[in-house]
């Protein structure tokens, strides 16, 4: 585990409880879990792409109609 051995790992969470208290830990390894859960959660789910073609009307739009007062040419 990166190398750390059970002596250093007593370091880090001493130098945790120093800096949070005893009272945040729980709070922060709640943060910490739900976050590692939606992370496990989006990269399981794919995205989902939309690749249906446009329809046929969508695709050509309809040329403008003369107004009923102008001469047409």
């Amino acid at each position: 585990m990166f190398g750390l051995g059970i002596g250093e790992l007593l370091v880090i969470l001493v130098i945790v409880l120093i800096i949070f208290g005893a009272g945040r830990l729980p709070e922060i390894g709640e943060g910490l879990g739900r976050g590692i859960k939606n992370f496990r959660k989006a990269v399981k789910t794919p995205d989902e792409i939309d690749v249906t073609p446009p329809s046929a009307s969508a695709a050509k739009p309809e040329p403008p109609k003369p107004e009923s007062g102008e001469p047409q040419a």
